[in-house]
């Protein structure tokens, strides 16, 4: 997230925690996913736009909640993507995203049963949704993943 809000001029801290806090009731209540995400942001003091930015993420699938906001729609389309790309780079001999080419993921992409909860589909409208073709969406992501690998955890051997 902070990846992408730099790249479009925004403000990186605020895009990086909405992209921490995202999950924040997922572990707990997945049946309530979104929805108890709101209730715990409002009861910290989360601004209502950090509320909307996380019950958007998973608009169509867990929320009702559209992203409409750029910020939102960056989200709605990295979640899964992320996802995609860390399974991929978990298989991988290297186990670091630091050597990770848009190539490999593409072959992955078509092999619908390879991290089959990645849903592509929701990832292919999160990129038309921002206005980008779907292999900026995914080289981005890869840049963006790369330059917090350690945090990841996925800086591996490369």
């Amino acid at each position: 997230m902070r990846h992408f809000a730099l790249l479009y001029g925004e403000d990186a801290d605020k895009w990086g925690v909405i992209g921490l806090i995202h999950d924040i009731d997922y572990e707990k209540h997945p049946d309530q996913h979104c929805a108890k995400a709101g209730e715990i942001l409002k009861e910290k003091g989360f601004p209502d736009d950090y509320i909307h930015a996380v019950q958007s993420h998973a608009w169509g699938i867990a929320s009702d909640v559209e992203p409409t906001e750029r910020m939102e729609k960056v989200l709605y389309a990295i979640d899964e993507l992320t996802g995609l790309i860390t399974a991929i780079v978990l298989m991988r001999p290297s186990k670091s995203v630091l050597d990770l080419k848009l190539s490999s993921v593409k072959k992955k992409w078509k092999q619908k049963s390879f991290a089959a909860g990645a849903d592509r589909e929701i990832i292919a409208k999160g990129a038309q949704m921002l206005g980008i073709e779907l292999d900026e969406l995914i080289q981005q992501t890869i840049k963006g993943m790369q330059s917090a690998a350690e945090t990841l955890g996925l800086k591996g051997e490369a």
